[in-house]
């Protein structure tokens, strides 16, 4: 079978002794080109021609224009993504291999096909470069592996009271949106500390409208209770107005006039009145505690600190609103060990703004390429003028080298850990006998309440540690295994889809998508299961393991078995016996965790979700008008009409659904 590209060969599990010693990487690359014939080897001369040969196909049709261009390899995947001013030009360079560093020479040789898309200019080609390289992650790109949502504060305003919340996603609803922080835990202490300060209400609008009496927040001091007209409606819109200039930048203002107030009640002796007013103060204060606020010189900006060693990349992110310090976030980009500093923050910067609006200023350790074209980019997309700069003197010098010793302390752990666990992982290479350190290990686990919401999970562990964007869950599919509970047939099928899958995605086992190592939690039993699966399949040379807990389930003593050896008993102190316990345990909290959300999805579900074209809308104005889903069963058509949203052709849907013909 052909061997995935960086997967080390399992030697024969039934000749004993030590492996052999790792394969330098030019050993590795010489043994790779002799197993391929010449005609298919991607490096060989004639690989390269006839990539040359398809990209100079392409460049005779292009015309002199801006645009994108992709690198599509044989199966189509898209190695390259790339913009041009003029396309003609910047493709056609790739037809002169002897000038294109070795790695493009490699991305030449792969490709059998381009895609081009022309633009209006070679701004809208930056932007859509950016969205297609996020999209579809081509090997050869600088790419933004981590690129989650951030959250924000919203104070609504679609209510004649506003709220005030955390939100994630898209800015839709009417309101003022203030971020983004860099952690769900910052917004939720400046929210507390808001709820004190200005007695915003935090409930939702149902929860509001439904309450007879004030809640709990209000006997703490951290409500104003709108809700029971505790508050007029005037006073509660200061309020809010109070806040929003708080958050906008504002915040010695506000405080200076809080404390006047306190010293105005004061000197009436209302010290009740006095006492609120000092907690607001206090409130404001903790907030200001811990962002650092007033840095002069930096009101909405976001600095961006670049530290590279050993071939890796940290991009240290602080944001900075309205002065003061919402938090930061480490990055760490991937990208080939020839790019430049500059080259990576370039990139890093296109797609990091891509789905978020880019502040007014953005402040870079380095001054990167086309940095013009990138803030007219980032100008469009916000609708405002959006400036790069590289600082050299002053405040904002000060806090980047704040930011980038965070990068190199970052990157410095990161290496550590990524050292560490690279050694483990050569010593679990060495016990289950490979020729070499696993780079991608799979661990699977199920998990099942007396059978019901059975669940299976594959987590995947490799030298940078968990790689939780690649962990899978399989809901269990087959009837007979889905209600009685049966550990093998659960195993059996999480197995046969996992690399049935992976037969089609990856036939060549040159994508990643295949495991180097793979271990299950179980015994001898889970172990025959799994290795029937691959040999019906006609998966061989597939590393393959199963972990057993000791007598009594006692961690510790835990067996391994592996195909055609004895059961290895590891001493309890072993790290590499931790290191089994540590990727099992993550496995076992996956998939604990996949059926616990899966069997609270069954116990919330509604008859009225199984059926097309009733979304949540409908769904509610439904149960909002008859009360419950076995009222909507029991409704007629001419009552499902009546309810607003629903017209005759859907109501024949729920009616047809609830009482179907025999």
């Amino acid at each position: 079978m052909a061997q995935r590209k960086g997967t080390r060969r399992p030697k024969d599990l039934s000749q004993g002794g030590k492996r052999a010693p790792m394969m330098l990487a030019e050993e590795a690359e010489a043994y790779r080109a002799e197993a391929k014939p010449e005609a298919e080897s991607k490096n060989s001369p004639r690989g390269i021609s006839r990539g040359v040969e398809a990209i100079a196909a392409t460049v005779r049709t292009l015309p002199h224009q801006p645009g994108v261009y992709r690198m599509l390899d044989r199966r189509g995947d898209a190695l390259y993504v790339g913009k041009a001013r003029d396309l003609k030009k910047r493709v056609a360079t790739y037809t002169q291999i002897q000038k294109l560093p070795r790695r493009l020479q490699r991305m030449v040789a792969s490709t059998q096909s381009m895609e081009v898309v022309t633009t209006a200019s070679e701004v809208e080609a930056l932007l859509l470069e950016s969205n297609l390289i996020k999209r579809l992650m081509p090997r050869y790109n600088v790419l933004l592996r981590d690129d989650k949502s951030f959250p924000y504060i919203l104070i609504t305003g679609d209510h004649a009271f506003a709220q005030i919340t955390k939100h994630r996603g898209a800015h839709n609803r009417p309101g003022k949106y203030f971020g983004p922080f860099a952690s769900a835990g910052a917004v939720n202490r400046t929210v507390t500390a808001l709820e004190k300060a200005f007695l915003l209400r935090s409930c939702s609008d149902h929860v509001f409208s439904s309450r007879t009496r004030p809640c709990l927040l209000f006997q703490i001091k951290r409500c104003s209770a709108p809700c029971v007209e505790r508050i007029s409606q005037e006073n509660y819109a200061a309020l809010v107005d109070q806040a929003q200039a708080f958050l906008s930048g504002a915040s010695n203002q506000i405080q200076r006039e809080l404390a006047s107030r306190m010293e105005a009640a004061s000197d009436a002796l209302d010290f009740e009145t006095a006492a609120i007013y000092r907690d607001r103060v206090r409130a404001l204060s903790h907030i200001q505690s811990h962002q650092e606020i007033n840095i002069e010189g930096l009101e909405d900006a976001d600095i961006l600190a670049l530290a590279e060693e050993g071939g890796q990349t940290c991009i240290q992110v602080f944001f900075f609103r309205g002065g003061r310090n919402y938090g930061n976030r480490a990055y760490f980009p991937s990208h080939d060990k020839s790019e430049t500093a500059e080259a990576v923050l370039g990139a890093f910067i296109a797609q990091f703004y891509d789905n978020k609006p880019p502040p007014p200023d953005v402040v870079m350790s380095h001054q990167v390429p086309q940095a013009s074209l990138l803030a007219e980019a980032l100008s469009l997309k916000a609708g405002r003028r959006v400036r790069l700069a590289r600082p050299l003197r002053g405040t904002r010098r000060k806090v980047m080298e704040q930011a980038l010793n965070n990068a190199r302390e970052a990157l410095a752990r990161r290496l550590a850990e990524s050292s560490a666990q690279r050694k483990l992982l050569a010593e679990l290479g060495d016990l289950m006998g490979l020729d070499g350190t696993p780079e991608r290990v799979e661990v699977y686990d199920n998990s099942h309440l007396q059978g019901t919401s059975p669940y299976g999970a594959m987590i995947v562990a490799g030298p940078e540690g968990f790689q939780k964007n690649a962990y899978r869950k399989f809901g269990i599919r087959s009837p007979q295994t889905e209600t009685g509970g049966d550990d093998y047939g659960m195993m059996r099928e999480v197995m046969q889809r996992r690399f049935s899958r992976a037969q089609k995605e990856d036939p060549d086992r040159d994508k990643g998508q295949w495991p180097d190592l793979v271990l299950l939690d179980g015994g001898r039993g889970q172990l025959s299961v799994a290795l029937e699966v691959l040999a019906e399949l006609g998966i061989d040379q597939q590393p393959i393991a199963a972990i057993a807990k000791g007598p009594d389930r006692d961690a510790g003593r835990e067996r391994i078995f592996l195909p055609g050896r004895e059961p290895i008993l590891l001493a309890q102190r072993d790290p590499v016996l931790y290191f089994i316990q540590r990727l099992r345990d993550e496995a076992h909290r996956f998939a604990i965790g996949s059926h616990r959300l899966g069997r609270a999805k069954k116990l919330t579900a509604s008859p009225l979700d199984e059926i097309s074209g009733i979304g949540a809308r409908r769904k509610k104005a439904l149960l909002l008008h008859f009360g419950s889903a076995r009222a909507v069963s029991r409704a007629g058509l001419a009552d499902l009409t009546a309810v607003e949203g629903i017209s005759e052709t859907v109501a024949q849907k729920i009616y047809d659904h609830f009482h179907p013909q025999p």
